[in-house]
């Protein structure tokens, strides 16, 4: 049998989960209340992109923070009620109408910075997943790849969003059944993408995305687009 050395990988290494150190190097520096910021629905052809903002109380940080994509939805579930329990929430969902007016990347900053706005207790810090921090904070903020991964106050806002996007989009698939949104949630699976050949475009899908844009240009082409109404609803909760 063959011996692992020292220069050999780790077989059954665990993956790295989130931890409070930059939060514990933040506080030493004196900050007291720090956000951490993070966004779900980018990359969806259809329903908003939701950011949410949080400062969790160090003393009592939830078991088990992560990523949100590496966590189950009933994990997901139970973690989005405990930190809505023990912490500083504000979420904001930027609407299929400011994605398709402005693009995703200024709409899901707006998202952020109002998130951070909307909290009840104001942020001396802020810590951001990606690669961008966005403008006009009140605070001075920093921006951490992959922070979800990284860092407990991010992961958490990720499962904020997440939970309070996936519950948007089921509450969408009411509306348009047919569509198939309560599965998705708006990516672009091969059933959505047959639903979207037979059924054309919602309200709920962004027309500023390739993909829809093809469709209408191509209902167009053939005289069959009625026009797509944009669903337009933003909103905070804090």
């Amino acid at each position: 049998m063959a011996r692992r050395t020292s220069e050999s990988p780790l077989l059954f290494e665990l993956p790295p989960v989130p931890t409070d150190a930059i939060e514990r190097r933040l506080r030493r520096s004196g900050h007291k209340a720090i956000a951490g910021v993070d966004e779900v629905g980018r990359g969806p052809l259809a329903g908003p992109v939701v950011a949410a903002a949080v400062i969790l109380d160090p003393r009592r940080i939830p078991d088990g923070l992560n990523d949100s994509k590496k966590l189950t939805a009933a994990a997901r579930e139970a973690l989005f009620e405990q930190i809505m329990a023990s912490a500083h929430v504000s979420v904001v969902a930027a609407s299929v109408l400011r994605i398709d007016t402005t693009n995703i990347r200024q709409a899901t900053l707006w998202a952020m910075a109002q998130a951070v706005r909307g909290l009840p207790h104001a942020a001396d810090h802020v810590i951001v997943d990606g690669n961008d921090v966005p403008p006009g904070l009140a605070c001075r903020g920093e921006a951490f790849v992959k922070g979800d991964g990284r860092s407990v106050s991010i992961a958490a806002a990720s499962i904020v969003a997440k939970v309070t996007r996936d519950r948007m989009m089921v509450r969408a698939a009411a509306h348009y059944p047919d569509y198939g949104f309560e599965r998705h949630v708006g990516y672009g699976t091969a059933f959505h993408l047959d639903a979207l050949a037979s059924l054309g475009a919602c309200p709920l899908h962004r027309t500023s995305f390739a993909p829809i844009r093809a469709l209408l240009a191509k209902e167009n082409a053939a005289g069959s687009a009625d026009g797509v109404d944009r669903f337009d609803e933003e909103f905070l909760v804090s």
